[in-house]
């Protein structure tokens, strides 16, 4: 058996160690499976293998439009099996391979060429005027060929399968990742929205901040760190978001006597302070600010909601005395953080001038954590508009 030389670049192109590696390395593999035979039979569907390839080209360093111009060399190969034992010289000209790979430019299509070579997956056979063809024989079967040889790449096609397995398992691993991820954010969501729609006790603003914290969309490219992170971070809250909800369930609800618990809560007027289902009880908190009707229907007097919010001073020019300086003041604020007038107009209507100054009062001194104010009034205005949300516990929170 003669053996085959390594092939130099025609023209400029340089001889470089690693070249003469690759091919005495190709040389070798196919005299080994030529002799020795086995399992490894050094060939492989093409379109299959390409498949594997497009899933594995991460691992390679790959381009889609590299594949591409691959998928193209491929395709003027007129088997379906690549038979790495031999020799696979394909001589498209440029034109035509041009044509094949979607029209790409001609320094495009050299750029991704090189970076096939440079992977090992091509061998360059050039002629010795640097065209590609190939001579026949009289009965017209090719003799030699002048082009780039395949024969790598069917050599490599365990390896690449391989490859593209693992990138199968980590792309499943990937989503579950995004899955438990979604999950966590939609649960913990849930506690807080029962906690403070049943008016139970507990840092559930500060919750809701942690949460909107958390919240932040993750694009399509996400790392798999940046995914397990945000993951053990919701775990993280979700613990103490849980924890807090059941230090505030009493012995009745722990028991399963909760429907009956409700009940007392609703017929019950322990709390002269807190709201019921949006209305001022009948017994507010005394205040000397003001009377009821200027604090708009709220069972919280102005010196407490400025004791925990005090930043809203700030923006009123002669101070807040009354309920009518603290909405003006309020206004101003809305402006300040972004909120649209639609938004703040909505809110006003769902929970009154009052609940609405105090939300925006709150907001303001959480506004560091807060990413989308007008997308958080709007939700609070949601569940003002269903009979769900209260200001009070966001007093508390801030106390």
């Amino acid at each position: 058996m003669t053996d085959r030389l390594a092939t130099t670049p025609f023209g400029g192109g340089r001889m470089t160690a690693r070249l003469f590696a690759m091919q005495r390395r190709v040389s070798e593999t196919q005299a080994k499976l030529a002799e020795a035979g086995g399992n490894e039979t050094g060939t492989a569907e093409k379109w299959q293998l390409l498949r594997a390839l497009t899933e594995a080209r991460t691992h390679y360093g790959l381009s889609d439009r590299t594949i591409a111009v691959l998928e193209a060399l491929l395709s003027f190969y007129p088997e379906k099996v690549l038979d790495g034992r031999t020799p696979i010289v394909v001589f498209p000209s440029n034109a035509e391979l041009s044509v094949r790979s979607r029209g790409m430019s001609p320094a495009t299509l050299r750029r991704h060429l090189a970076q096939l070579l440079a992977t090992g997956m091509l061998i360059r056979r050039d002629s010795p005027n640097g065209k590609r063809y190939c001579r026949r024989d009289d009965r017209g079967v090719v003799e030699d060929a002048f082009g780039f040889d395949l024969a790598p790449l069917a050599l490599m096609a365990h390896e690449i399968h391989e490859q593209a397995e693992l990138a199968r398992t980590e792309a499943r691993r990937y989503q579950a990742l995004r899955a438990e991820v979604t999950l966590h954010l939609r649960d913990v969501a849930k506690v807080i929205e029962a906690a403070l729609s049943e008016g139970r006790a507990g840092p559930w603003l500060d919750h809701q901040f942690a949460l909107a914290e958390l919240s932040g969309r993750l694009g399509r490219s996400a790392s798999t760190e940046a995914l397990t992170e945000r993951k053990l971070a919701l775990i993280s809250l979700r613990c103490r978001v849980e924890e807090d909800y059941l230090n505030s369930l009493s012995n009745e609800e722990m028991s399963g006597n909760d429907l009956q618990d409700e009940r007392h809560i609703q017929n019950s007027n322990s709390d002269p302070s807190i709201e019921l289902n949006g209305n001022e009880s009948k017994q507010a908190e005394p205040s000397a600010e003001g009377t009821a009707p200027e604090r708009k229907g709220l069972a919280i007097s102005l010196k407490r909601v400025l004791a925990v919010c005090p930043e809203i001073r700030s923006y009123a020019k002669d101070g807040v005395a009354t309920w009518a300086e603290f909405i003006k003041a309020a206004a101003l604020v809305r402006s300040m953080l972004g909120i649209s007038p639609d938004a703040y107009e909505k809110a006003r209507a769902a929970m009154g001038d009052g609940a609405a100054a105090v939300v925006i009062a709150a907001m303001l001194e959480r506004s560091d954590q807060i990413r989308s104010p007008g997308g958080y009034l709007r939700e609070l205005t949601r569940k003002a508009e269903a009979g769900q949300f209260s200001v009070l516990p966001m007093i508390k929170a801030l106390e």
